[in-house]
């Protein structure tokens, strides 16, 4: 492990329709389905533009009988999955899927942090080099966003795990302290302690937009709810999460309502 992660460079949607879940994310985050070629059949690339952004599989019928949800799961790089998932474990952490390889295209392990929330590890076997999209481009994520069980510890995890540095502390009063952070650069995401409501942990992912108004409209003509939003947040974007119409919760962000 000579090389620190880079920050969550992929997103999967796992979800119980992906044909809908395709027109959904088109319709709404301009996001297109393209296949993904061989050796991964049953897998499609989410692309906004001409840079892919994620992907997309169907939800297992038996991990939807043992009671998992669609969601959507970002993925670290690391230049070692096994030996990160060792200091996940180590550090408090569990690992839910030991590692696995797709030949030639990715070998990845997922994980999760002492206090439940889920993410993936991965390193790409492709000498593909993915383009380089400037900050804010729509369809995106733009940011990333932990609900901990405990933000000081949590931070402390992932600060030890994947040397990731404090940006601003937002004071948020009752809800306590908003921890931004980084790796060195600009700050690409926050967490915070989740509040007693909050049914778990978990990271969520915001997709950039131009608009957040308009981008509701349009997902909740094709059935999705609006949980939370639209709000304007320090920096003067806003912000909005939804949870699409097969259950799956995301988020927008946008310089404009």
């Amino acid at each position: 492990m000579t090389a620190k992660p880079a920050p969550f460079l992929w997103y999967e949607l796992q979800t119980t329709d992906t044909k809908a879940a395709a027109a959904f994310y088109r319709h709404v985050l301009g996001l297109e389905a393209k296949a993904s070629g061989p050796g991964t059949p049953d897998y499609t690339i989410l692309a906004a533009g001409p840079a892919d952004v994620g992907g997309m599989m169907k939800l297992p019928d038996e991990a939807c009988a043992a009671g998992a949800r669609p969601g959507w799961m970002g993925y670290v790089a690391v230049d070692d999955v096994e030996g990160y998932a060792a200091r996940v474990k180590a550090a408090g952490g569990s690992v839910l899927l030991p590692t696995k390889e797709i030949p030639g295209v990715v070998r990845f392990s997922v994980v999760a942090d002492p206090w439940g929330a889920a993410f993936t590890l991965f390193t790409g076997l492709s000498d593909e080099k993915r383009p380089a999209v400037p900050a804010g481009t729509p369809g995106h994520v733009g940011w990333h966003e932990l609900l901990a069980g405990d933000g000081t510890a949590a931070f402390d995890f992932y600060s030890g795990l994947f040397g990731w540095k404090k940006a601003e502390a937002i004071d948020m009063g009752p809800m306590g302290v908003y921890q931004t952070f980084g790796a060195g650069g600009p700050a690409f995401g926050g967490m915070m302690t989740k509040p007693p409501e909050a049914p778990g942990c978990f990271w969520l992912y915001y997709f950039n937009v131009e608009a957040v108004d308009a981008t509701i409209a349009r997902a909740k003509e094709k059935g999705a709810r609006l949980l939370f939003g639209p709000e304007q947040v320090p920096g003067g974007s806003f912000i909005a999460q939804l949870l699409d119409p097969q259950g799956a919760v995301f988020a927008v962000v946008g310089p404009k309502r």
